[in-house]
């Protein structure tokens, strides 16, 4: 019986640990969603990960800790795990990560800007004649088309004087 006390303490605790990660999972998502701005489609893509993650987190942990056997003490221990890791470690672990994902774009932005200013300026360089060129081109064509179309109408009255 003694050790059985044990064995579910220290299944507790690992319970405890499990609702801690789900926790960091969570707010791993939390982190992107504040770091990045996505649309509806992928932010219900992310909640359906999300569940699939922490499902077959929960599913293995109760496997390999409980041997599959479901007992209140796992859902307390996850959901100490949970409470304790919001209360005392989210804030900062967002916090830090957000300002490592920030610092991280900030240098990704510093070391493209040379290669973004270089094609804006071979698009100004060749791309704006040409695009000049062709915008003009079409424009004689359209012109040229209306004059053509213009001097070969034949109306009804042309038709019937002409004897077709």
């Amino acid at each position: 019986m003694y050790t059985n006390n044990i064995e579910q303490l220290t299944n507790f605790i690992y319970f405890i640990i499990t609702g801690m990660v789900l926790g960091i999972i969570f707010d791993i998502f939390r982190i992107l969603r504040k770091s990045f701005k996505t649309s509806d489609f992928i932010t219900n893509i992310e909640d359906v990960l999300f569940g699939l993650i922490t499902g077959m987190i929960l599913l293995s942990s109760i496997f390999l800790f409980n041997n599959g056997e479901l007992r209140l003490y796992i859902f307390l221990g996850i959901t100490f795990g949970i409470i304790i890791y919001i209360l005392l470690i989210s804030k900062y672990f967002i916090k830090l990560n957000v300002a490592i994902i920030n610092f991280i774009k900030k240098i990704i932005i510093l070391i493209t800007k040379p290669f973004i200013i270089l094609v804006k300026f071979i698009k100004r360089l060749f791309f704006k004649p040409i695009s000049f060129i062709c915008i003009n081109l079409k424009l004689l064509f359209i012109k040229i088309f209306r004059n053509f179309k213009k001097t070969t109408k034949i109306t009804k009255k042309t038709i019937k004087e002409e004897g077709f």
